[in-house]
């Protein structure tokens, strides 16, 4: 049977180790079904509710394997539903492919029906490569380059194949003038920096009295070293929202999150120290990084990029953080434990002891901060946690305990709603053996959750270990956003903008074949936690927590204060109810 360029695009993908498609159908990918038909024994395709699930769930294939996620859609608007999942993907630096079908060329230029401009389209989210297949040999180059690029540069890249290119029969590329030759494969250098800036930068570190350590999604395959560095330098670690699991959460002088969702030992960290070592992360917000001056600064980063960006750093260190680490080690003099370690280490204990009593203290019903607290004693060895945008993100940040060996993730650079239930999905088909857990608002459960639920159904007998978790935080309203009016805009919370239509989520779990536990007494929840662990399949837990905790940010500005009273004065409708439980956690 002749080969078809649909069949050749497959191969190649197959070659190049691709196992898994996450996407959804249409008449303008039909050749590629069919072609896929043939050979599914050599991927799983993951049809998803919606082509942005798709393209969140390879964003979370790339995050938690390291390898490139593919999603598939088809022309027009299957391809435009694509690209919120492939900006999440570029602003986390996650490699991905999208592939994408388009109206038959012959039609192109003459508005026809579905057709969009898809290059032109993706030219910025695909900033790396995009490019349409409009002759049989150019397929194979395509294909490498677009994945080659991916992997090595940690980027979105995007193929379009008109339909009926897609039917044409494949073709080699001819030993002639003009046409390309490409081969497979792709092995990153570990990439280190020259001997004299590393010496540079060992004399910064050793020199300081008082390092800090931000630790980011670059550093997650550089657990060892960055413990290691930080015992020799007694320095202590503050993480960015990706690096939530570059160290374990049990160690005295890991100090959390930082910045607008980090804790309190975060900021204080910051603001004291004389020395800033920065280690693969893009964190944004100055005002949580030490004032410029204060602190000597290196950083290690593998993407050039990205250094001295957010800080004036004195040595930039480009090159993959583990074996950075690995060379700049020897050259690190160790230093005595100390004052500063001792403080890092009180305020990691008090913060703690904080937030377990936050956690704990009354609210109507729940207190959002108990249902990551209870969990934290709970959580399975390697589980896989992941969390939405919105205040379900603040409690991630600053409530869960996370261990050795898990991990966790969210959207990042993007901050959009939506991906914790497709991230959690993917989590399960790249690790079916490992319990994932997903945190999500309820507006972003109406917006994509309840949806991508349907996948979770349709798929989860195949999981090795059917166990995934998804805790909603039901409170009628879109409450990240009714806070940023408040602290931000100095505006009361808007209520015909704000408040979210009720849904009881047990209970549509339980409609579409999951296990769905409804939870309204806080003294409930370490029970629905244990409930959903020992299931036997996935679980919804339908928490109804109170929109009137806070999400303080670890340092309170005067003009966050002074928004957040005014927007009390011009008449909030929760006023007396936000004063009671900010009265709480201000005693607390």
């Amino acid at each position: 049977m002749t080969e078809t360029v649909a069949d050749n695009l497959l191969r190649r993908l197959s070659e190049w180790g691709v196992t898994r498609i996450y996407g959804y159908p249409g008449d303008g990918i039909n050749g590629i079904l069919g072609a896929l038909d043939k050979v599914m024994d050599n991927f799983e395709f993951v049809q998803a509710r919606h082509e942005e699930e798709a393209a969140f769930m390879a964003c979370a294939h790339a995050k938690f394997t390291g390898e490139v996620g593919v999603c598939l859609a088809t022309s027009g608007p299957g391809a435009i539903h694509l690209l919120n999942g492939l900006y999440d993907a570029r602003a986390d630096h996650q490699p991905v492919l999208a592939i994408v079908g388009q109206q038959p060329s012959t039609a192109l230029g003459g508005h026809f029906l579905q057709e969009v401009d898809l290059p032109a389209l993706f030219k910025d989210v695909a900033r790396d490569y995009v490019h349409m297949c409009t002759h049989p040999q150019q397929l194979r180059h395509l294909v490498d380059r677009a994945l080659r690029i991916s992997k090595g540069k940690r980027a979105v890249t995007c193929l379009v194949l008109p339909a009926d290119v897609q039917e044409m029969d494949a073709e080699e590329p001819a030993r002639a003038h003009g046409t390309m030759h490409s081969g497979l494969g792709y092995a990153a250098l570990p990439g280190v920096a020259p001997e004299p800036a590393l010496q540079q930068a060992a004399e910064v570190l050793n020199a300081g009295e008082k390092v800090a350590i931000l630790a980011g999604a670059g550093a997650l395959g550089a657990t060892a070293e960055v413990a290691q560095v930080a015992e020799t330098l007694g320095a202590g670690v503050a993480k960015a929202l990706l690096g939530r699991a570059v160290l374990p959460d049990h160690l005295p002088y890991v100090t959390g999150s930082i910045g607008l969702l980090g804790t309190r030992p975060s900021w204080e960290m910051m603001r004291d120290c004389d020395t800033l070592l920065m280690i693969g992360s893009g964190f944004p917000y100055a005002e949580f990084l030490p004032k410029e001056g204060a602190a000597r600064g290196v950083q290690i980063d593998i993407d050039p990029g990205m250094l001295s960006l957010r800080y004036p750093m004195e040595v930039n260190l480009a090159g993959d953080a583990a074996a950075t680490l690995r060379a700049l080690l020897p050259l690190l003099k160790p230093k005595t434990r100390g004052a500063w370690r001792e403080t890092i280490e009180a305020n990691v204990a008090e913060w703690w002891d904080e937030v377990d009593k936050r956690a704990h203290q009354s609210a109507e019903p729940i207190n959002p901060e108990r249902l990551f607290w209870d969990l934290s004693p709970q959580l399975p060895d390697n589980a896989i946690i992941t969390a939405d945008s919105g205040t379900s993100a603040n409690w991630f940040a600053r409530a869960l305990k996370l261990r050795e060996g898990m991990m966790a993730s969210l959207s990042g650079g993007l901050a959009t709603m939506c991906p914790a239930v497709p991230y959690a999905t993917a989590a399960k088909f790249c690790y079916p053996d490992r319990v994932a857990i997903a945190f999500a608002g309820d507006g972003a459960m109406q917006m994509m959750g309840n949806s991508a639920l349907l996948t979770a159904a349709k798929y989860w007998q195949r999981w090795e270990d059917p166990r995934m978790v998804v805790a909603v935080l039901n409170n009628g309203d879109l409450n990240q956003v009714t806070w940023e009016l408040r602290a931000m805009g100095g505006y009361p919370k808007v209520e015909e903008t704000q408040n979210v239509p009720a849904f009881n989520y047990a209970q549509y779990a339980e409609l579409i074949g999951l296990k769905g536990i409804r939870v309204e007494d806080p003294e409930a929840l370490s029970d629905a936690w244990a409930q959903a662990l020992s299931a036997d399949r996935p679980v919804v837990i339908d928490a109804v927590v109170d929109p009137n905790v806070p999400t303080l940010p670890p340092h309170i500005t005067y003009d966050q204060a002074k928004n957040y009273m005014t927007a009390l004065i011009k008449g909030d409708p929760n006023a007396g109810k936000i004063v009671k439980q900010a009265l709480k956690r201000a005693l607390a």
